[in-house]
């Protein structure tokens, strides 16, 4: 039997973002690229805003690694900022305002999921020379400017 379409699992079995994407175009009412944003060097959310197939909530966040592969999608009420975002995966981090997240209607994971905070780490991994790189609010490394 075929996953419910309005639950998230009918959407996270693409795994990558262009497949979701394709996914939704086709099933009839596209969506809107609210923002996309990083988080060092292999963290990507991407928000959109879904016109119209049966998804629990008309905002998605869309959560990739550097490649494309879809990590996790969440459904919500309305567009959260990046503080809110990183805030309630990582309450520790005092970087993050303590924004509220919008309600969450509906969580979903890959098998390319893993804990986001361990990014933010001083130590975390990065494919650039530590010559080349500085460290982002709140973790993780972004090419110095």
């Amino acid at each position: 039997m075929a996953p419910d379409p309005r639950s998230l699992d009918a959407w996270i079995r693409h795994l990558t973002l262009g497949e979701l994407l394709a996914a939704l175009r086709d099933a009839g009412g596209g969506y809107d690229l609210v923002a996309h944003r990083t988080q060092g060097e292999f963290h990507h959310d991407v928000v959109l805003r879904v016109a119209s197939p049966p998804l629990p909530a008309p905002v998605l966040v869309a959560t990739t690694n550097c490649n494309g592969g879809l990590k996790e999608l969440l459904a919500l009420d309305d567009v959260p900022s990046h503080d809110a975002l990183w805030h309630a995966r990582c309450p520790d981090n005092a970087e993050f305002a303590a924004e509220p997240l919008p309600a969450v209607r509906g969580r979903a994971r890959t098998v390319h999921w893993f804990d986001p905070c361990e990014l933010l780490a001083p130590d975390a991994r990065s494919e650039l020379k530590p010559e080349h790189r500085r460290r982002q609010r709140g973790g993780g490394w972004e090419p110095a400017r």
